[in-house]
């Protein structure tokens, strides 16, 4: 039998060897680490490509150019001269960098305009680093802190908080355009197609078989954002997303400024919530309503189906007007996750500017009132009397009061 001291000082053997062995392969791997970095040594202070920028990049060469035509300018920026100017004016602070001994720093009309040809066609970095004459690691920080300057300056102004009287005009122009009342918006999201970001296994796999994250959105009858939530992963349904949101959560809770109930235009009626319509995903409650299930529909009910879905629609046409603005929603961004976000609610702020400064205004009309048959009013506490407010929607579509004049001869 083997001593006890001799199989304690094997063991102490094997132990010290196995450190070693340790040691020297650290010791390899920091020798191939410093034989790969005098690889990578820059061979020139400035590349020769970039070095003449001033005289052959883009923004030198092309942009007196766009200015000279308007109608192609607005084709490269996807906005007016006066839109470009107003916003460089906004932005430029927060986008200006101090020039230096050794370099001259981008001026701000260049860094706003890559970045907005970027947003435009969802050209790669690689592509507008030899159309810009500018290193890609550049373009890259250039992209990102425009990005995130456009959405800190304009988010305020152009994706406001909404108040009382900002739901209350939001509800008319609904009334008037779809002619569905009490609505404040319509809510629905959109997968925003990514490559598939390193060790995230299928956080971002969707049911649509790619990888995404999620732009959640209320969108208003004009077709502008009211609120919306960026970044949650592909894998999650509308309706789980919607949930767990921000704004999801202030729907739910009716914690939202939203207006006190009021009967329904042109009515005398018992009062009825402010609600947002959404699609057969979402959860139905006091301030959200969703279409009858396709099974059993009487004429009602389908009437009712499809003044939910025309009031809908807008949240889908300004997913389809956002897309095919900005390219880059439509393209696979392959950029960190965290810089997607960056880049998407900038889509989304640049989407309400536009729609804000060059849209025309819409006169709305004052609705004349009728006499409406009186409905039982009940609280919104569960779900037997939130079914009780959808039919009281449907019968009011289907009144003499509430209905409009083609809608037998679509259902």
């Amino acid at each position: 039998m083997m001593d006890l001291s001799m199989e304690s000082f094997y063991f102490k053997l094997e132990f010290s060897f196995q450190i070693f062995l340790a040691c020297v392969f650290a010791w390899e791997q920091d020798r191939n680490r410093q034989r790969w970095r005098r690889r990578q040594r820059r061979r020139f202070w400035r590349h020769p490509i970039i070095e003449v920028r001033e005289t052959r990049g883009a923004y030198h060469t092309l942009y007196a150019e766009l200015n000279a035509n308007p109608e192609k300018f607005q084709d490269y920026t996807r906005m007016s001269q006066d839109s470009f100017r107003d916003l460089l004016a906004r932005v430029e602070v927060s986008i200006r960098r101090q020039d230096t001994r050794l370099r001259r720093a981008i001026p701000p009309e260049e860094r706003l305009l890559v970045t907005l040809r970027f947003l435009a066609t969802g050209e790669s970095l690689s592509s507008l680093h030899f159309q810009y004459r500018l290193g890609i690691s550049t373009l890259s920080g250039i992209v990102v802190d425009t990005c995130r300057a456009l959405w800190n300056v304009l988010r305020e102004e152009f994706i406001p908080v909404p108040t009382v009287d900002m739901w209350r005009e939001i509800s008319k122009t609904f009334f008037n355009l779809c002619d569905f009342p009490n609505c404040l918006g319509a809510v629905d999201g959109k997968h925003i197609r990514i490559v598939k970001p390193a060790r995230t296994g299928s956080e971002f796999f969707n049911y649509k078989k790619y990888f995404s994250v999620v732009l959640m959105a209320i969108a208003d009858a004009e077709c502008r954002f009211i609120a919306v939530d960026i970044g949650a992963f592909g894998r999650v349904n509308d309706s789980q997303t919607f949930k767990s949101s921000d704004m999801g959560r202030r729907v739910y809770g009716n914690n939202f400024n939203f207006p006190p109930p009021q009967p329904l235009p042109n009515t005398q009626g018992p009062p009825l919530p402010f609600v947002m319509v959404g699609d057969e995903a979402f959860q139905m409650c006091e301030n959200l309503l969703k279409p009858y299930s396709s099974r059993d529909l009487d004429h009602t009910r389908r009437i009712f189906n499809y003044r939910l879905t025309r009031a809908r629609r807008t949240v889908e046409c300004s997913f389809g007007i956002l897309v095919a603005k900005w390219r880059i929603l439509a393209t696979a961004i392959n950029l960190k996750v965290e810089t997607v976000d960056e880049v998407v609610k900038a889509c989304v702020v640049l989407h309400n500017y536009i729609m804000a400064k060059e849209r025309p205004h819409i006169e709305l009309d004052e609705p004349v009132s009728h006499p409406l048959p009186d409905f039982q009013h009940h609280p919104m506490r569960s779900t037997a009397a939130v079914g009780l407010m959808r039919d009281q929607f449907a019968a009011y579509f289907v009144s003499d009061i509430g209905r409009v004049s083609w809608q037998d001869n679509v259902v």
